[in-house]
């Protein structure tokens, strides 16, 4: 959902690959004030695609889109639905981009951002790389520093992530796919379309029957494209297709089925990986796999959490002195951290109030993304500021 109040809350439903399904537009707040009707009409989208997420843009009308949909979760509970606010930066410049174009050249621009929020919770890093650094807003002087040293910095750190946790190869966009070694933006696109045309993958074989995938591409971006509930749990590792002999031959000598292997770190850590090396596998490769059947797709996020704003708390009038409230942080800087509590004004954390002891560096304690509970200091409503603490103590 992005939030609006004249232009109404654009709505668009993707499928769990990302794929855009269907989109309206609800018109739930002032001055139309349609909240009977919009609620219905959610309500419809929701039962006929079986939704089981909505993400709200956190801009303009966010707070009071995200109340609207906590009040139809309350009527409707028995639809299951989970709501999270979503960082709405850089999705306008998506959306009038090259990318959001190229990708839907029949939406208009509202839509494509909302199809932008949706994704951004499903795969964050999926979404993001579609656009500019400078339109993110994140860190400090990103405006001063050369923009295209900016751009190679930011395309090997997400190829370096990319590499290292792999990609969905059932809800990567092309421009994600395009950062995998071996695959050019020609064969990601390929990559998208077959996926379209054909359904999620069910195996890495199916890479094969894609135009213009060979061997030789096969050798080198196999390894890095994942397929979560396929028909082979290797799918989902960063195990090698060629290595999968490997793997068969330890769940031979296990005497059991490869899917109940995994993860197993009791029986994976009592196997003398030299057992299982011959001329084509040595040594480092076998103890690789093995330690990769112990940590499949090794994630290195935490579990997906999110913050709860408080009830009642939409505008910087609402904010009183000595309020605790629960925020995300949005921006890390050298004088502190911006969190948002909700109010469409962020707050900062002074770098003096972020602990009980001497800060350094912000960054050492905190990160964006990060769930912080802080407490109102003063409130500047001529000037827009909202002063917070971290040290919930402080007067």
């Amino acid at each position: 959902l992005d939030p609006g109040l004249r232009t109404g809350v654009k709505v668009a439903v993707v499928d769990s690959t990302g794929k855009f399904i269907e989109n309206t537009t609800i018109y739930p707040h002032p001055p139309f004030n349609k909240e009977a009707e919009s609620a219905r009409e959610l309500l419809k989208l929701a039962e006929k695609h079986n939704i089981e997420l909505m993400a709200i843009g956190n801009g303009t009308a966010g707070r009071e889109t995200d109340a609207f949909v906590g009040k139809i979760m309350k009527l409707k509970p028995e639809i299951k639905l989970t709501k999270v606010m979503v960082s709405e930066a850089g999705a306008s410049v998506y959306s009038a981009s090259e990318a959001g174009t190229e990708e839907f050249p029949d939406l208009d621009v509202t839509v494509r951002g909302a199809i932008s929020i949706a994704r951004r919770l499903q795969d964050p890093l999926a979404e993001l790389v579609k656009i500019e650094p400078k339109a993110i807003g994140v860190g400090q002087y990103q405006h001063d520093v050369s923009q295209v040293r900016l751009g190679k910095t930011l395309g090997a750190v997400v190829e370096d992530c990319v590499n290292a946790v792999g990609v969905d190869a059932n809800t990567a966009s092309a421009h994600l796919l395009s950062y995998v070694s071996g695959l050019s933006f020609a064969q990601a696109k390929n990559i998208v379309r077959y996926r379209d045309e054909n359904g999620a993958f069910k195996s890495r074989g199916d890479f094969l029957k894609i135009p213009r995938f060979g061997e030789k591409t096969f050798e080198q971006a196999a390894g890095f494209l994942r397929i979560r509930n396929g028909e082979n749990p290797l799918d989902a590792s960063a195990v090698h297709p060629e290595s999968y002999e490997v793997a068969e031959k330890i769940a031979r000598k296990a005497g059991r089925p490869i899917g109940s292997l995994i993860g197993d770190s009791t029986l994976l850590r009592s196997l003398n990986p030299k057992e299982f090396t011959d001329e084509k596998f040595g040594l480092p490769t076998v103890t690789d796999i093995i330690k990769e059947l112990d940590k499949p797709g090794r994630d290195p996020r935490p579990e997906f959490k999110t913050a709860s704003f408080a009830d009642g708390i939409t505008e910087m009038a609402d904010l009183k002195p000595g309020m605790i409230l629960e925020g995300v942080v949005t921006n890390v800087a050298n004088f502190g951290a911006f969190v948002d509590i909700g109010v469409h004004q962020d707050g900062l954390v002074h770098i003096s109030a972020l602990s009980e002891k001497f800060v350094k560096d912000p960054r050492e304690v905190v990160k964006v993304g990060q769930i912080v509970k802080v407490k109102v200091l003063e409130v500047d409503m001529a000037r827009k500021r909202i002063s917070l603490t971290m040290r919930l103590g402080d007067d």
